[in-house]
């Protein structure tokens, strides 16, 4: 039997994480992330497709594509957490298995990043872990699916 595929997508201005608010977001950068995430999906027996945009639209095409081609997804929407109902729309179509994560911990930050549309359609939210919060939440998607 083939692994199971997780589509991992990041969301705007996580391309400069590493030079972007190192207090804040962390000193790795995203490729350190993605080697982490491929690191530890293979422990998991689980394949990995990441991916990153500044661009609403092109997540959503992603999210729209995974109904095919992946068994999960985790997310990182960046700023689209908390205003995009287009990406919400494509979580609830893929009816796929959604964590949502966060390396900051968006409950302690601005008001404004409190809410999150991405929670909605998320089984549930790593937050406040720096990059560490990738490989809970592929633990956590690992879980999903066997549960399934």
């Amino acid at each position: 039997m083939a692994a199971a595929t997780i589509l991992v997508l990041n969301g705007p201005n996580l391309n400069l994480l590493g030079v972007r608010e190192p207090d804040t977001y962390g000193r790795e950068t995203l490729a350190d992330i993605e080697e982490a995430c491929l690191e530890r999906a293979a422990e998991l027996d689980l394949a990995v497709d990441f991916r990153q945009s500044n661009h609403e639209g092109q997540l959503v095409d992603w999210i729209q594509e995974a109904r095919e081609t992946a068994d999960g997804i985790v997310l990182n929407a960046g700023a689209y957490t908390h205003s995009s109902i287009a990406v919400l729309d494509a979580l609830r179509a893929s009816e796929l298995p959604i964590v949502e994560v966060h390396l900051s911990n968006i409950h302690r930050r601005e008001k404004y990043r409190w809410r999150s549309y991405v929670s909605e359609a998320a089984q549930g939210m790593i937050c406040g872990f720096g990059a560490h919060g990738y490989l809970l939440a592929l633990d956590a998607i690992a879980r999903l699916l066997k549960r399934d």
